[in-house]
């Protein structure tokens, strides 16, 4: 996997990460809308965490088969708006409405170790590694902490995978293992923090490395679907 340029990467000025950025556009009207909502009558900033978390997971379907030749894909505001994106898309989201919330926010990538992706899915990436998985920290105290709200209930459900739930204290990566104890997803690379989603680069990068998987107008498709059968 390419190097992301230091320059783009995130710093540890926790101001910095409550402001309104290009992609993860805290400042959009519908963000702050949801966030409010979402968050009423919720005083602690650890449940709001918690809260937010669920219903991105929850409330936006996973989608691998989103496009990821267009920058929407990345832009929370798009993402909500829509209902449904893939794990980077859906981190965007989740680090929009934190900060919306008051609470600093941040992206992280990774490369993970996929054994339960469906076969269509295998087959179109061309390999069980997934390059630059998002996830992100959230400080609702005074400590960052990882949260992943990619894959939905229903989905976990259909992949035989527990559902990954994020107490708003403690770390939530990907699930290392499946309910019957086989493994699951498995943290290879780290690539960094990030103030903004760097959507060009990974453009760039999805549309070099999955080429079968990255269309003009995403593809057709359903990995509950297929999850199913």
């Amino acid at each position: 996997m390419a190097e992301i340029h230091p320059q783009n990467q995130s710093g540890n000025d926790v101001r910095l990460h409550l402001s309104a950025a290009e992609f993860i556009d805290s400042d959009h009207d519908t963000i702050r809308a949801k966030a409010a909502e979402a968050t009423r009558g919720v005083a602690d900033p650890v449940a709001k965490a918690r809260v937010l978390h669920d219903l991105v997971r929850d409330g936006i379907k996973y989608d691998p088969y989103v496009d990821y030749t267009d920058p929407e894909t990345y832009r929370a505001s798009s993402v909500l708006a829509k209902g449904a994106s893939y794990c980077v898309g859906k981190a965007s989201l989740y680090a929009a409405l934190c900060r919306a919330a008051g609470l600093p926010a941040r992206i992280g990538l990774a490369d993970v170790k996929n054994h339960l992706a469906t076969p269509r899915l295998l087959e179109l990436v061309g390999t069980d590694v997934f390059g630059y998985h998002g996830y992100v920290e959230v400080m609702p105290k005074d400590t960052w902490v990882k949260a992943t709200p990619t894959f939905n209930t229903t989905l976990c459900r259909k992949l035989g995978v527990p559902v990954l739930d994020f107490s708003g204290n403690q770390d939530a990566l990907l699930q290392p293992f499946d309910a019957t104890g086989r493994t699951f997803m498995t943290y290879i690379a780290q690539h960094g923090k990030f103030f903004d989603v760097p959507t060009k680069f990974l453009m760039d990068e999805m549309k070099r490395l999955y080429p079968k998987l990255c269309q003009p107008g995403g593809l057709r498709g359903s990995m509950e679907e297929e999850a199913r059968r």
